[in-house]
């Protein structure tokens, strides 16, 4: 099985880029949209969140249950559901104001008691190193995870916090004990702002675990870097363009699952993926990427329709 730990919360998503338009609320959350991409494209899936009870658990439940992914904390919570105040630039890119509830109803005891025995894959969420106190009980999580055999996967998503410098202390902590790190350019930009791309993947490959780094660049496509080389792959882009919200969750489940079904999802073998597999790999999963933004809101594409673009290109 392959668990997602993590947020799940509202996005509230203008209907236009206009000042003071109508907001949609649709599902979302990064760990929330990675485990419904991964279900959707045939993987058995877990997720690690509480869910409210309010009528915003009840629109999260829906696509949870869409796509067969197994609930792992199934008691609902009575905090209110998590939410995200969405923006878009010029390019239509996103920024969030988290207003944060039920997606932080949770004990240490809880998710340890909720983790499968046996797990191909762990996903650390974006949220999990924000708060010192939540650090302290997801961290416990992730070290049971490896003791179970699970590649650890870690998808930065850098958030505004107050205290910076517990942040950056935090994130490294988790950092150390990923096998797979993935970071948008924003991340990079902020995590390391003196070097370029590369350099930064080195540092990255060099700590305890890491043996795949991969680095979203927007419209530029994506590049990943293991122990022996490189690669980068440009994006797909669907024939009407919806958002990019979740583009980066779905990049991620793609090549997570492209990892597994080549059987490269393996701590050592990670780590000696040549260019062209590192090609391929970045390839599926921006066609996932790019399935997914010809929707409003992240909508994952299923496997079919990754195939079929696949089978056409």
């Amino acid at each position: 099985m392959f668990v997602v730990g993590g947020e799940s919360l509202v996005d509230l998503v203008p209907v236009s880029a206009a000042p003071g338009a109508e907001r949609l609320a649709l599902p979302g959350g990064s760990p929330f949209n990675c485990a419904i991409a991964l279900a959707k494209l045939g993987n058995e899936t877990g997720f690690l969140c509480p869910i409210s009870q309010d009528q915003y658990g009840d629109l999260l439940l829906a696509p949870l249950a869409e796509a067969g992914v197994s609930l792992l904390l199934r008691d609902r919570v009575p905090e209110p559901t998590t939410k995200a105040v969405i923006t878009f630039n010029a390019k239509m890119q996103a920024s969030y104001v988290f207003e944060r509830g039920a997606d932080r109803a949770f004990t240490r005891e809880g998710l340890l008691s909720a983790l499968p025995p046996s797990l191909e894959l762990y996903q650390i969420g974006g949220f999990a190193p924000m708060l010192e106190e939540d650090a302290e009980k997801w961290l416990p999580v992730v070290k049971a995870a490896i003791g179970r055999g699970a590649t650890i996967s870690f998808d930065i998503n850098v958030r505004k916090v107050d205290d910076e410098d517990g942040y950056r202390r935090r994130l490294e902590t988790f950092l150390d004990l990923a096998h797979i790190i993935k970071l948008s350019e924003e991340d990079h930009e902020w995590l390391e702002p003196g070097i370029d791309i590369e350099e930064h993947a080195k540092l990255l490959l060099d700590r305890p675990n890491c043996e795949l780094v991969v680095v979203t660049l927007g419209e530029h496509g994506s590049r990943a870097f293991s122990n022996v080389a490189s690669a980068e792959a440009g994006i797909y882009a669907p024939p009407v363009f919806g958002d990019t919200v979740g583009a980066g969750d779905s990049l991620m489940a793609g090549i997570l699952t492209w990892l597994n079904e080549t059987g490269a999802l393996k701590l050592g073998k990670l780590g000696t993926l040549n260019e062209a597999a590192l090609k391929t790999t970045l390839r599926f999963g921006a066609v996932v990427a790019g399935l997914n933004c010809a929707e409003k809101g992240c909508k994952p594409p299923t496997r079919a329709q990754v195939d079929a673009v696949l089978a056409s290109s």
